[in-house]
């Protein structure tokens, strides 16, 4: 057994990779394809102004899904967790902005 110095290459805190089992991804497959079919449905309803959040909701719980069972964010480290999260806490600010500009605009009424 080879002696560690402080130079040494070997990782300590090294964890293996998490294989998830089959049953789990086989049943968040099948709830990312049962959300696809509601997404399908609701679209066909013609909600009105509703229906943008409501596809919104249905893909943000989709992507959450992605990410943690298919990306392994669920068994990865906590710093990984928290980058992914500030990441998209970035992303609902900008999408806020966005709507504020979009829903604060004066309707124009044509002259002609």
């Amino acid at each position: 057994m080879a002696k560690k110095t402080e130079g040494s290459k070997e990782h300590d805190h090294h964890e293996g990779h998490f294989v998830v089992p089959f049953p789990i991804l086989r049943n968040v497959a099948l709830a990312l394809l049962a959300l696809t079919a509601l997404t399908v449905f609701t679209a066909r309803l013609h909600l009105g102004w509703v229906a943008a959040p409501i596809a919104f909701i249905i893909a943000s719980i989709k992507a959450m899904l992605v990410m943690a069972f298919f990306m392994g964010l669920k068994f990865d480290s906590l710093l990984n967790r928290i980058i992914f999260s500030t990441a998209f806490i970035f992303l609902a600010v900008f999408y806020f902005f966005c709507a504020l500009d979009v829903f604060s605009r004066i309707k124009e009424i044509s002259t002609l």
